[in-house]
């Protein structure tokens, strides 16, 4: 496909896999790109020297595009731009925090820069900080979320009526039908982390991919609004958050209760009672483990054929 998404990016297919934390290493983005799509580190989950090695083996494993994906928040952001910039990373995916403090940063050193958003107030201020793209994630998407609960299906044409940049979907897509339903909506590509999680090449835990894979319809909630949005698989460290609101924590509280490492020991130690499991509602359509390459030639196969299905209608 050629197309705004494809050209910013120089990839063959509008297919970008999430740059989700604990679950997208080195291994996986390389797949991906190699792939045809984008591949991304999640950065988030990071210490400098970890993302530096990772840094290291995804130039080593592919010679296509990637990205890194960089919370703003992030508390050694300092050192994460400075590895960045040191290995000629091209694309830069940036959430959590405000875009204007860095994208000129970023694109002083030619670096392409896209911006996570979960409104369209966000998307506007975005824009307004010189971003090249938005990716604009749905209240089905996993891990930290909008606190509106907007769905894909009413985000996407709102954000795409708003803004004039290259627009990418993501927030429960898993398949090419998706693809093609959030084409039709506005947008240009698409990013996808929960269909991602379940491969091969994911840094998740074994025991984490089981359970989304056994994932069902309703077995993922958006919780922990008064700090960060989350969607997670409804387990004992859910339960607890749970009756922890009912009870009117403070947000002390619930910052006490999830700690640190929470989310480190459930998606990457595979600590399915006490770890926080973060995944999208789309994982209920997930039931198989497959290599990163076939997921993205089974979501791209499947876009054209419905693309075709839909032309003839």
């Amino acid at each position: 496909m050629d197309n705004r998404i494809t050209k910013l990016f120089n990839v063959d297919l509008p297919i970008i896999q999430a740059g989700m934390i604990w679950c997208s290493g080195w291994e996986l983005a390389a797949a991906v790109s190699n792939s045809g799509g984008l591949g991304i580190i999640g950065a988030g989950s990071m210490y400098p020297d970890v993302l530096e090695k990772h840094l290291i083996q995804c130039k080593t494993a592919t010679n296509k595009p990637f990205a890194v994906n960089l919370p703003l928040l992030y508390p050694a952001i300092d050192q994460h731009l400075d590895l960045i910039v040191k290995h000629k990373v091209p694309i830069v995916f940036t959430s959590a925090g405000n875009p204007g403090k860095f994208t000129s940063f970023f694109k002083s050193h030619g670096i392409t820069v896209v911006h996570v958003v979960s409104n369209v107030k966000f998307a506007l201020k975005a824009q307004e900080a010189g971003v090249d793209a938005v990716v604009a994630e749905g209240f089905e998407a996993g891990g930290h979320n909008g606190r509106e609960e907007t769905t894909t299906l009413c985000l996407i044409p709102m954000v795409r009526d708003a803004i004039h940049l290259p627009l990418i979907a993501a927030g429960g897509i898993g398949n090419g039908r998706a693809m093609c339903a959030a084409f039709a909506l506005g947008a240009e590509g698409v990013q996808i982390g929960s269909r991602f999680v379940a491969s091969y090449e994911s840094s998740a835990h074994d025991a984490f991919k089981a359970a989304v894979l056994n994932a069902k319809e309703g077995d993922t909630s958006l919780t922990l609004k008064q700090l960060t949005p989350v969607r997670l698989i409804k387990n004992d460290f859910y339960q607890q958050v749970q009756l922890a609101e009912a009870a009117g924590a403070s947000v002390d509280k619930l910052q006490e209760l999830l700690g640190r490492g929470r989310a480190k020991k459930g998606m990457f130690e595979g600590d399915l009672k006490e770890g926080e499991l973060e995944i999208g509602q789309v994982s209920a359509y997930i039931n198989q483990l497959q290599p990163a390459a076939e997921i993205v030639r089974e979501i791209w196969n499947e876009f054209e054929d419905t693309r075709k299905k839909l032309g003839s209608l």
